[in-house]
């Protein structure tokens, strides 16, 4: 017994400095903050409430707040029972449903509150869209088809001088950028726990033509984080917090993380605040930019960005879900369009019905797939195409809230 453990001791010992070898040797040394936030912490991943596993910026709330108004039937239509248990078991921090100017449901659970803020994760995405768009609107971008090597030199060379800001917000880049959740050699991985994302995304390669083929990349959006500090001469915060935080009235700080102390932000994903503040970010989506009377973004800019781009999938499919840097859904009833993210973070805006929805928390649904025995059943696929790479989830949540807002 005692032979067996002192092999077993020595084998540790052996795989321990094997692993730290292959990150001194491999430059990964972000895998020790990983480590230590993840799996140290009885976690497999990130978590919405990492704010201060990081170093981050404030962006403080609008010197002019405008609190959301509380219908006169405000939580009196409760979701049915089977609809909770469903909202419960995805770990669902909040949910808030919205009709009009005025919330009529308003759901958190034990560990959030009204004040609580959380990681809108990759539904930042579409708040860096709206920042380009201001960009362009104020003469600091000249176009979405401008070349991103006009702001990032070293996008000047090696097949990268072909991308467009264009083709970053409508992810088919063509770079080589592996987009993964579990995969903690990925790029993904050493973006949310590494601490240089400017010489991440300046070592990618093309691999594809751009502007052809949708491949979801969180490296683009940060690729346009740096865009929009070279074009403004202001930090992503410092710019979000002047042209969208205060005109839209926001009530409460929030906060975007950074990759090291005074460095960059994680535009990718990072964007903190709660859920009533994103809620004022669905209106500028909702409205085409406009937010009670004042412009946010340009209507042009708006009507362009919610359209699905015209790019062809993995599948060799018609694009017909992703926009500029936004989700399109094409529901029987009603044209949707939404905020996602990474743990089923979701702004949804059903503009033809005035509604939104507005889940946050911490587990997200499958995606929609068209079954491997349908793939060559072409009805099926016309049938069901509007669906494919949608969270199933999103679908629940948007008969959920037309529920309440049906009775209210």
């Amino acid at each position: 017994m005692k032979r067996f453990l002192r092999i077993l001791l020595f084998t540790c010992i052996a795989l321990i400095l094997l692993f730290n070898v292959f990150i001194v040797l491999s430059g990964r040394y972000y895998l020790y903050t990983g480590i230590y936030q993840t799996y140290l912490q009885g976690r497999m991943g990130p978590g919405i409430y990492d704010l201060h596993n990081f170093p981050y910026r404030t962006l403080e709330h609008s010197t002019h707040p405008q609190p959301w108004k509380n219908s006169n039937g405000y939580n009196a239509i409760q979701p049915k029972k089977a609809d909770m248990d469903y909202i419960n078991s995805l770990g669902t921090s909040a949910f808030l449903v919205i009709k009009g100017d005025e919330i009529i449901y308003e759901y958190y659970n034990e560990s959030h509150s009204k004040s609580t803020v959380s990681n809108a994760f990759s539904a930042t995405k579409t708040v860096i869209a709206f920042l380009i768009g201001i960009a362009i609107d104020e003469g600091e971008i000249k176009s979405l088809d401008e070349k991103v090597g006009n702001y990032i030199p070293e996008f000047n060379e090696k097949g990268r001088e072909k991308i467009t800001i264009r083709h970053l917000l409508v992810m088919a880049s063509g770079l080589d950028w592996e987009e993964s959740g579990k995969n903690p050699l990925s790029e993904n991985a050493e973006s949310y726990y590494g601490t240089d994302l400017y010489g991440l995304v300046t070592r990618q390669h093309v691999v594809a033509e751009p502007g052809k083929v949708f491949n979801y990349q969180s490296g683009n959006t940060q690729l346009l984080g740096f865009v929009l500090k070279k074009a403004t001469g202001k930090s992503v915060s410092a710019y979000c917090r002047e042209k969208i935080l205060e005109p839209i009235g926001a009530e409460s700080d929030a906060y975007w993380s950074l990759d090291k102390e005074n460095g960059d932000e994680k535009s990718f994903c990072c964007l903190y605040a709660t859920a009533r503040d994103f809620a004022k970010l669905g209106k500028i989506l909702m409205y085409d930019g406009l937010v009670d009377g004042k412009r946010i973004v340009s209507e042009k800019f708006m009507r362009e960005a919610k359209q699905p781009a015209k790019i062809r999938t993995k599948e060799a499919w018609k694009n017909l879900r992703y926009a500029l840097h936004l989700w399109v859904y094409f529901d029987k009833k009603s044209t949707v369009h939404y905020f996602r993210g990474l743990k089923g973070q979701y702004i949804i805006t059903v503009p033809d019905e005035d509604l939104m929805v507005i889940r946050l928390g911490n587990q997200r649904d499958k995606n929609y797939i068209i079954p491997e025995d349908k793939m060559n059943n072409r009805r099926y696929i016309k049938r069901h195409l509007y669906q494919v790479e949608h969270s199933v989830d999103v679908f629940r949540y948007l008969q959920i809230g037309r529920d309440i807002a049906s009775k209210n």
